[in-house]
């Protein structure tokens, strides 16, 4: 009989309970003992472990976070960190991990297979950064929790003439700011990297569109950006308080991280629980199981690890035109 252990790690994502579920049921239904790690690969390092069975994954598949907890851990990037979560799996006879989270925690994984622990990942984050799949649990709510806010916010900004400044998460990837602004409307999108952006140029832009006859405007910014979403209002207020539009900063934060997880999520993260099962019921190890083509597909973590996805350069032509 196998005995498997799961954990969540890095930052929560809506969508990760159901993943928990669908390994802990998967495992179960195979005759498997699962076991559920506390708080990421702290709770792995300081033997925080607990038994998981079916009561304890039920009703969790619409709860947004994690049952499990999680936690960023820099420990387990030194070699002795790695021994006392080998020191873990060992002292409970656990076959395999399953690690749920991004690109660190990805990383982490890879670590840990390189020394021997038989390890399969299920991309989890919001960024939507990760190589090996086409989306991660997470993105579609929290892309939609944006756009949710965006959409109010233009109702509000119509009314007085306002142009709104909406910063979104997503780190240095940007792939949140980049969709929200196409599918929000945005007259403009700031995203990392743009290092040439300038700043008056945007300003003439958007009192262009007051000209016009707008009633609002929308600059959608990432917050991994040289022009984010403090320092482009600061810049537009000191700089150019002539736009026409009242300038006005809104950051959603981490409320794109909350909420209970969208229809894509609790599937996207059911199928990504349940292939990771499959996996290890193949002898596979050493691989993240993510989406490609739609299928369910295994992307070795050595070439995940320390990597991250770029950004879709159609899709960002795609805003440069939308926006004019």
């Amino acid at each position: 009989m196998k005995r498997v252990a799961v954990l969540t790690s890095g930052g929560d994502a809506p969508g990760m309970n159901a993943a928990v579920r669908a390994v802990v049921k998967a495992g179960l239904a195979r005759g498997w003992q699962m076991i559920g790690i506390m708080q990421g690969y702290v709770g792995l390092i300081a033997n925080d472990v607990t038994p998981l069975g079916y009561r304890d994954v039920g009703g969790i598949i619409q709860q947004g976070g994690t049952i499990l907890g999680s936690s960023r851990c820099p420990e387990l990037r030194t070699e002795a960190g790695r021994q006392k979560a080998i020191q873990t799996l060992s002292q409970h006879s656990i076959d395999a991990l399953v690690v749920i989270g991004g690109n660190g925690s990805q990383t982490g994984a890879y670590e840990l297979s390189r020394m021997g622990v038989r390890v399969i990942g299920i991309g989890s984050t919001i960024d939507n950064d990760l190589v090996g799949s086409e989306m991660t649990i997470g993105v579609d709510t929290a892309l939609n929790i944006a756009l949710e806010a965006i959409d109010r916010l233009k109702v509000t900004a119509s009314s007085h003439h306002r142009a709104f400044i909406v910063e979104v998460m997503g780190r240095e990837c940007g792939y949140i700011a980049l969709v929200a602004g196409i599918t929000g409307g945005a007259e403009a999108v700031v995203l990392p990297g743009d290092g040439s952006l300038d700043p008056d140029a945007l300003a003439l832009h958007l009192h262009e569109c007051y000209s016009l006859g707008k009633r609002h405007a929308l600059v959608v910014v990432a917050e991994g950006a040289h022009w984010n979403g403090r320092k482009l209002a600061s810049y537009f207020h000191e700089h150019h308080s002539d736009l026409g539009f009242e300038m006005r900063l809104t950051i959603l934060g981490h409320v794109q991280r909350g909420g209970s997880p969208g229809a894509f999520d609790r599937l996207l993260a059911s199928r990504l629980g349940a292939a990771a099962i499959e996996r290890l019921a193949a002898d596979e190890q050493g691989v993240l199981v993510g989406l490609a083509g739609g299928r369910v597909e295994a992307t070795p973590l050595a070439d995940v690890a320390g990597r991250t996805k770029p950004l879709d350069l159609s899709l960002v032509e795609l805003a440069e035109i939308l926006a004019k």
